[in-house]
């Protein structure tokens, strides 16, 4: 007769994990106690739900020309200050920079109706307007991040004369290139018939086309992940704020999603130089100022190649693209982030302003 046996290793590790299991709903803190954002700022601007923040400046010597951030219609703003040791915001303040941040606020009903025009002509517009007469310049340097880097160039090639350098940070630009699952998907919409139907993108359908991007990574392996690092406080910290950011998705509103899921996905407008907005002519040919793309190469949100092209289609001969070994999220909310991304854009935007 056969005597069972058993290794002691996969033992220990099941009984580690079981406990771990156990104990993980007393060591965590419940999501409304997580703080999101570090760094002081004030209100500058407000338009209906849209909101302009100044960050408040941690040097006495500021460099000469403010930067805008165009954060993404997609989460919130608070990636871009997830906490003091990974905070893009908190890095460009010390590096002496003015920032200005977009907060795009939360859509309601009464919001279904706003596209590109209301985004880019009016509240991006406003924005840049407030900031030139706060700061006496006649042009800021801006940065997009994703759908806000879209944003940001549509903007750009709009009002070539406000821009003073662009920094377009994982955007949307090359739909038909994007070979992500998101975008494969959005190419098969019937956008008309769903925008018809539900007005705007309510945050759970948001964050269900994001989750099955890496269904079993998002959906089982984090959280074996979480659970083996129950003990370490900066990994259960960490863990913990990007859930609350990713939770506290806002709705899309609707008239945004239809023209971004036709004109930028399905017909791929920007790119081939066709697109209009509120009548006006979006040419990525007339952005003749200093552009950095800056390219995630992990990125499984936008891809590489759906960036990439912005590099060479603009006419600019001061332009710069960079491809950085991290992802979407860890190209700006990182270590990685902190020691190389931001250093070299503080180098390159100081130069130019």
């Amino acid at each position: 007769m056969s005597e069972n046996k058993f290794d002691p290793k996969i033992i220990g590790e099941f009984l580690n994990f079981s406990r771990n299991f156990t104990e993980a709903p007393m060591k965590v803190s419940v999501p409304h106690e997580v703080k999101l954002g570090s760094t002081q700022f004030d209100v500058a601007y407000k338009e209906d739900k849209m909101r302009l923040l100044h960050f408040k400046p941690l040097t006495s010597k500021q460099v000469r020309t403010p930067l805008l951030i165009s954060y993404a219609v997609v989460n919130r703003y608070h990636i871009f200050d997830i906490d003091s040791k990974k905070s893009w915001v908190k890095n460009l303040l010390e590096q002496g920079f003015d920032v200005y941040l977009i907060d795009w606020g939360t859509p309601s009903k009464i919001d279904k109706f706003l596209g590109f025009d209301e985004y880019v002509n009016r509240y991006l517009d406003n924005c840049v307007d407030f900031i030139c007469d706060e700061t006496n310049v006649d042009k800021v340097s801006i940065q997009g991040y994703c759908t806000g880097g879209t944003l940001a160039t549509i903007y750009s090639a709009l009002h070539p004369e406000r821009v003073k350098n662009l920094i377009a940070t994982a955007p949307v630009i090359d739909g038909w290139k994007d070979t992500t699952v998101v975008s494969n998907i959005a190419k098969y919409f019937d956008a008309d018939k769903l925008v018809d139907t539900v007005g705007n993108m309510p945050p759970e359908f948001i964050y269900f086309c994001f989750s099955i991007l890496k269904p079993f990574e998002q959906g089982v392996e984090k959280y074996i992940k979480f659970l083996n690092n129950i003990d370490n406080e900066k990994y259960v910290d960490s863990f913990l704020k990007i859930e609350k950011w990713l939770d506290e998705t806002p709705p899309i509103p609707g008239e945004l999603f239809r023209q971004w899921i036709k004109g930028i996905y399905q017909d791929n407008l920007l790119i081939q130089n066709k697109m209009y907005v509120g009548n006006k002519h979006v040419s990525l040919k007339n952005l003749n100022m200093p552009v950095f793309t800056q390219v995630a190469v992990g990125d499984h949100l936008v891809s590489p190649e759906c960036s990439m092209p912005l590099h060479y289609a603009v006419l600019s001969t001061d332009k710069i693209l960079k491809l950085y070994p991290t992802g979407h999220v860890g190209m700006i909310a990182s270590s990685f982030s902190q020691k190389t991304v931001l250093p070299e854009l503080g180098q390159w935007l100081k130069e130019r302003s």
